[in-house]
């Protein structure tokens, strides 16, 4: 089944190209289902690229899914423009009044920041708060597991000492979870940050499951409330060539650039990027959706929380 966009979305021609079935609002009205609804807190700068690479892999369920994008009134994108925000985006006060299957909530080019000068912090910690009532399961991805591991429960952030660049081999604690259903005994995820949180502070709260980590790239996913919370610290989602841009934007304007470690076929960038992580990538969305969303969803969506 496809999923519902807004009819106009950029994505959605990108998408097309790739076979990926796509159907905006006008022809999905025509369906009697009662589609899953995915609410998409989307902070990071290139928006347009990150929703590309987040439909690319909801569409890969079964179900149908109604996806729409919430911005926070606290803060104005400078990287995307304006109409494509006013047409596609709406403010929380207007998702609020709804509840929601699921909810995914992104990275955000903050880290050097603590949680607290972040300027759209209170604004963030209220939509945090109401998530736990109001959805069904969340998906908190880079920075924004950071700032969910902080915010719910207290957990800090350190500096590294360099940046966290690449795509790094990780283990899957608890292979028997719903989440890893289909997946290989080691899986590789992608890897741009420049803190972390600690496997000792995760393993001292009892409210926490850490369900994956790396020997190089340390704790990567951990989990909570029996799934209705998923802190995911890398970026499944990239397309493969992302990881590329991002180190020939850099190179030359900081002294502490480095080649993303395990990407580059051969360790050379005129080679380009060899892909590990798209399989793994498209099953744990698939499995998200599957078993913490549809299978624990109510079907009158008022009875969420």
């Amino acid at each position: 089944m496809p999923l519902r966009l807004p009819d106009h979305l950029p994505a959605i021609e990108r998408l097309k190209l790739e076979n990926i079935f796509v159907m905006d609002e006008t022809r999905a009205h025509s369906q009697e289902i009662r589609p899953l609804k995915i609410v998409i807190l989307n902070l990071m700068p290139l928006k347009i690229t990150t929703e590309t690479d987040l439909i690319r892999l909801l569409s890969n369920s079964p179900l149908q899914i109604e996806v729409a994008f919430m911005k926070l009134k606290s803060h104005t994108p400078k990287n995307t423009p304006i109409e494509h925000m006013m047409m596609f985006y709406k403010e929380f006060e207007e998702l609020a009044q709804e509840n929601w299957d699921g909810m995914i909530v992104t990275g955000a080019p903050v880290e050097h920041l603590s949680f607290e000068k972040v300027n759209y912090w209170d604004e963030l910690v209220h939509i945090f708060s109401w998530a736990k009532k109001h959805v069904t399961s969340t998906l908190y991805i880079c920075w924004a597991a950071q700032a969910g591991l902080y915010y719910h429960y207290g957990i800090p952030k350190y500096q590294l000492p360099k940046k966290m660049f690449g795509i790094f081999p990780q283990k899957a604690l608890y292979p028997e979870m719903p989440i890893f259903r289909g997946f290989d005994d080691v899986f590789s995820m992608p890897q741009s940050r420049h803190t972390e949180v600690r496997r000792e502070d995760i393993l001292a709260n009892p409210n926490l499951t850490m369900i994956a980590e790396s020997a190089e790239s340390g704790v990567s996913m951990v989990m909570a409330r029996n799934g209705r919370e998923f802190f995911i610290t890398g970026h499944l989602e990239y397309a493969p060539n992302t990881l590329d841009k991002e180190y020939k934007r850099d190179k030359g304007k900081r002294n502490d650039v480095e080649m993303p470690e395990h990407y580059y076929i051969d360790n050379d960038p005129k080679k380009g990027p060899l892909v590990s992580w798209r399989a793994h990538a498209n099953l744990l969305f698939n499995n998200w959706i599957n078993y913490y969303v549809y299978q624990e969803t109510p079907f009158d969506i008022k009875l969420i929380g």
